[in-house]
C-alpha cells in the first residue's frame, strides 16, 4: 500500500490539487513514518461531487447487494488484520498485540453485523392509509478520530453502506493509515466508484469545508466536545443531520459489598488501555469511604505492575501517547492535580524510567480527589485516574452524574441486581456491569455533552436514514 500521498476519489487513486503534505509520526520513536496529502477545497469539492454522482445508483441498489459488498470488505479486512494492527500500532502507539484484538478484530466483527441490516431499507410498513418507507439520508461526511482510527471509522462506514449512503471519509492526520488501507480494500472488493471517497487534511480546513458544503447531507463526527460544538455550528447553517460521539469523564462505582481487588484492578487497567486515550475510559473511580485506603493501596500495586514500553514488545501494556502535543496536555493536567492538592500515589510528571525517545507518560493515579477539582471534571485523555471517596450509594450516584459528560459508566457490585439498580440511575449512554464486554450490536453514544445520536447496532442504521410517509387513497 503506497498511496499515502494520494486521495481515493470516484474509484481511483488521484493526486491532490495541493502540494502540501502532513507528516505521520511514529509516537514511540518520534520519527516520521510517511506523509499524507494536506487537501484543499478543490479536493473536497471533487470528493463530494463523486459521492453525489454515485448516490442515485447506490441508494437504489437492493439491500442484498449492499450486504454482499459489506461481506466482501469484511473478508478482506480479516485477510489483512495483522497488517492493519501493525499500521495502527505504528501510527498510534498502542502495543501491536492489543491493537490486533481491540483496534482490528472487534470492529471487523461490528462491520459484519451490518450484513443483516442492509435489507431493512427494502422493507415497508403500512399504517392506516400510509405506506412508511425508509431511504438513505444522502451524501455523508465521516470524520474519524486518531485514538481508535479503524474502529470509529467502521462504526460510520458500516451503517452508511448498509443504508445506501455515499460518503467522503476524512481520517485524522495523526493516524490516517488504516483508513487508506480500508480505501484500498473497498476498491479491491469492487465497491462502485464514488460510494467511498477518502481525503486527508486538517480539521480546520478540510473538516470545516465538509461541514459547510451544500451537497453534504449528514456529518458523522467523533472527537472532542469543543470541536463537536464547532461542527454542529458549521452544519447548522444548512440544517445538516449531525451525529456526534464526543468526550467523556466516565465513573466507575464500586459498591461497599463488591470484590474490591477485582473492581480496582478492572478500573486501573481500563484507564491505562491505549494510554488513557479512550473516550469511554473510566477516569473517575468512586470508592466507599469505609474501604477507601484499601482501594488506594491496591490501585497503587496494580499501577506499579503495568508494563510501559515499545509497542512492538509483547509484554507492553501501555505504549506512548499519540503526539508530543497530547503528551504535553496530559503533563499539564498531572501538574494541575498536584497544584490542586490531590495525593499522587502512582506515576506523576515525566517519562517512565529508562525511556528516552517517544511520547510516553507514566501510569498516574491521584487519591483524595474532590469532585470539584479540575482533574475530576475535565477530560484528560491520558493514563490518569482520579480516586474519589463516597459516603453511600446515593452520594456515589450524585457524584457520578455531576458532570457535563454522559458517555459511559461502570458499576462493580456484589450482585447483578444491585448493579442494575445503580446502572439505571446513571446518566450515561452505556453502563458496564462487573466487567461486561462491549457489544457491537448495541447502540453506542452519550448523554449531555458527550454527543447526540448513536453508533453501532440497528440504532446507527437509523442515523443514516430518512423516513417517508406515502399517503394512499382510502378504499
Amino acid at each position: 500500500m503506497t498511496h499515502y500521498k494520494q486521495l481515493y476519489i470516484a474509484g481511483r487513486w488521484v493526486d491532490s490539487a495541493s502540494t502540501a503534505e502532513y507528516p505521520v509520526i511514529n509516537p514511540a520513536t518520534e520519527q516520521p513514518i510517511t506523509s499524507v496529502a494536506e487537501c484543499n477545497l478543490d479536493d473536497v469539492n471533487l470528493a463530494v461531487a463523486a459521492a453525489k454522482t454515485a448516490l442515485p445508483a447506490w441508494a437504489t441498489t437492493p439491500g442484498r447487494e449492499r450486504a454482499r459488498y459489506i461481506s466482501a470488505i469484511a473478508e478482506r479486512l480479516k485477510q489483512r488484520e495483522t497488517e492493519l494492527a501493525e499500521l495502527i500500532s505504528r501510527e498510534l502507539g498502542m502495543p501491536a498485540h492489543l491493537a490486533l484484538e481491540i483496534q482490528v478484530r472487534g470492529p471487523i466483527a461490528g462491520l459484519e453485523s451490518y450484513i443483516q441490516y442492509a435489507h431493512q431499507l427494502d422493507e415497508t410498513e403500512q399504517i392506516g392509509n400510509s405506506l412508511i418507507v425508509t431511504e438513505p439520508v444522502g451524501v455523508c461526511a465521516l470524520i474519524s478520530p486518531w485514538n481508535y482510527p479503524l474502529h470509529q471509522l467502521i462504526g460510520k462506514v458500516g451503517p452508511a453502506l448498509a443504508a445506501g449512503c455515499t460518503m467522503v471519509v476524512k481520517p485524522s492526520v495523526e493516524a490516517p493509515l488504516s483508513a487508506y488501507l480500508l480505501a484500498q480494500i473497498c476498491a479491491d472488493a469492487g465497491l462502485p466508484a464514488g460510494v467511498f471517497n477518502l481525503i486527508s487534511g486538517s480539521g480546520h480546513l478540510v473538516g470545516e469545508a465538509l461541514c459547510t458544503h451544500h451537497d453534504v447531507d449528514m456529518i458523522s463526527f467523533t472527537g472532542s466536545t469543543q470541536t463537536g460544538i464547532k461542527v454542529a455550528q458549521s452544519a447548522a447553517n444548512s440544517v445538516k443531520r449531525v451525529c456526534q460521539e464526543l468526550g467523556g469523564k466516565s465513573p466507575l462505582i464500586i459498591t461497599p459489598e463488591a470484590d474490591l481487588e477485582a473492581a480496582v484492578q478492572y478500573g486501573v487497567e481500563d484507564i491505562m488501555i491505549n494510554s488513557g486515550q479512550t473516550c469511554t475510559a473510566l477516569s473517575r473511580m468512586l470508592v466507599p469511604s469505609s474501604r477507601y485506603e484499601e482501594a488506594v493501596s491496591h490501585a497503587r500495586q496494580v499501577a506499579e505492575q503495568i508494563k510501559v514500553g515499545s509497542p512492538q514488545e509483547a509484554a507492553s501494556f501501555m505504549g506512548p501517547l499519540v503526539s508530543r502535543q497530547q503528551q504535553q496536555v496530559v503533563q499539564r493536567y498531572i501538574q494541575q492535580g498536584i497544584n490542586e492538592g490531590a495525593r499522587l500515589i502512582a506515576g506523576g510528571l515525566g517519562k517512565p524510567a529508562g525511556i528516552e525517545a517517544g511520547y510516553y507518560v507514566k501510569p498516574t493515579i491521584f487519591a483524595d480527589v474532590h469532585p470539584n477539582m479540575t482533574i475530576a471534571r475535565e477530560e484528560i485523555f491520558g493514563p490518569v485516574l482520579c480516586m474519589i471517596p463516597y459516603q453511600d450509594l446515593d452520594d456515589a450516584v450524585r457524584i457520578a452524574n455531576d458532570s457535563v459528560f454522559g458517555l459511559s459508566a461502570a458499576v462493580w457490585a456484589d450482585s447483578e441486581q444491585q448493579a442494575l439498580e445503580v446502572a439505571r440511575r446513571l446518566q450515561s449512554g452505556q453502563v458496564f456491569i462487573n466487567g461486561g464486554a462491549f457489544n457491537y450490536q448495541a447502540p453506542f453514544g452519550g448523554y449531555k455533552q458527550s454527543g447526540n445520536g448513536r453508533e453501532w447496532g440497528l440504532d446507527s442504521l437509523r442515523e443514516f436514514t430518512e423516513t417517508k410517509a406515502i399517503q394512499l387513497p382510502r378504499g
